[in-house]
């Protein structure tokens, strides 16, 4: 099996690195072989969204130095993945050398549960969860990947667990990097209306594969629903840490 090359996103690694740690035991657990490179950095979305252009281009050059050479890049959140995939060339447009190279990375970039289930075709992780399941689709996963049936079927594929349905599961959760800071009630307005679609499901869970979404609804259920549970798709799947 191809040797993969995990990139864990910035919001991860600063405030859900149990989550990294979940997709690490995912990875072993499916004899998956992976490198993780200690010197990556952001890949430049957030710099990319407030419009700081050249910026956004330094940190991508730092990104394609590091990930450039490796085989397969994957990464549970959409849109770092939608970054690398759709927005590097954009960024590169005047500068052929590093466009060919940005082609070349996005052509080998993916988001994780499209990997595990288009390219190596799993679609069962060997894990259990007891209860029911609402899937939340993000946004950079739906409409900049178009990756929604992959995480359903991992999540169907869990002993014990039963997906049902969201209302509105493909609205936006509210995060959009600095939209939930500029504009923060009308973000908060946005996460109380999917979380009040989360409660009505029936769902004892909420999930999803975006740490941005995870971010801004976990943080809403804890100030307002703290009974309930939000989880990003890799803690799901995984399971509880044993260590």
């Amino acid at each position: 099996m191809q040797t993969i090359s995990l990139h864990i996103p910035c919001l991860m690694n600063m405030f859900m690195p149990n989550t990294g740690k979940s997709v690490v035991r995912l990875l072993e657990r499916l004899d998956i072989p992976f490198v993780y490179h200690e010197d990556q950095t952001c890949c430049g979305l957030p710099a990319s969204n407030a419009g700081f252009v050249p910026e956004a281009r330094k940190v991508a050059k730092h990104f394609i130095q590091i990930f450039g050479d490796d085989p397969v890049v994957v990464s549970p959140s959409g849109s770092c993945v939608e970054m690398v995939t759709q927005r590097y060339p954009d960024l590169f447009a005047d500068e052929p050398d590093w466009l060919e190279r940005a082609n070349a990375l996005a052509y080998r970039t993916y988001e994780f549960t499209q990997y595990l289930v288009d390219v190596l075709g799993i679609e069962d992780v060997g894990g259990k969860f007891s209860g029911k399941v609402a899937y939340h689709e993000s946004c950079s996963l739906l409409r900049g990947l178009g990756v929604s049936e992959q995480p359903k079927k991992l999540i169907r594929s869990l002993k014990g667990a039963e997906l049902v349905p969201l209302q509105n599961a493909d609205t936006c959760c509210g995060f959009g990097g600095e939209f939930a800071h500029k504009y923060s009630e009308i973000s908060e307005t946005m996460a109380k209306e999917k979380i009040a679609n989360y409660l009505n499901s029936g769902a004892d869970v909420l999930t999803m594969g975006e740490p941005g979404c995870f971010l801004n609804l976990s943080g809403y259920v804890s100030r307002n629903h703290p009974g309930k549970k939000v989880m990003h798709i890799a803690d799901l799947l995984a399971g509880p840490s044993h260590s």
